[in-house]
């Protein structure tokens, strides 16, 4: 069964995480292009991270660093309407219209909607490329009429 985020649990960084977390993604970004290599002295092993993890765990260090709280979900685990709408920053009404006018796919499981998380996260992007636009729009506009942005 696969993990939802209501199940995953954020790490919460201490000051000391931060700290760390601040010189480790430093350290790690460098070798984010490729396989890693890590010598574990105590059991004397290696393991080989592959770079696809290696460079999760540098944005998952890189907001640890920022103070922020982390959590790691598959992409395929299907949300809730409030988990989807809390993701998206909207309300779960909004969401439910949102779904209602097949602008984002789901399917219902009994009388309840379930989303991809994959899903809800296109529909975010897609969103806030719409709000950044708009926004650009209105500086370019505020420019010409010189007021000061």
């Amino acid at each position: 069964m696969p993990r939802t985020p209501a199940r995953s649990r954020p790490a919460r960084p201490t000051q000391e995480d931060v700290a760390l977390a601040r010189r480790s993604s430093r350290q790690l970004a460098r070798f984010a292009r490729g396989d890693l290599r890590v010598r574990i002295p105590r059991v004397r092993e290696e393991v080989t991270i592959p770079k696809t993890a290696v460079r999760l765990l540098v944005d998952a260090l890189s907001e640890m660093a920022q103070g922020h709280s982390v959590a790691l979900t598959a992409v395929h685990v299907e949300l809730s309407t409030q988990q989807a709408a809390n993701l998206v920053g909207v309300s779960r009404p909004f969401l439910i219209k949102e779904l209602d006018g097949l602008k984002i796919p789901f399917r219902k499981v009994g009388t309840h909607r379930r989303i991809l998380f994959q899903d809800v996260l296109a529909y975010k992007q897609a969103i806030d490329k719409r709000r950044l636009a708009t926004l650009d729009e209105l500086a370019a506009q505020a420019q010409e009429l010189k007021m000061g942005y």
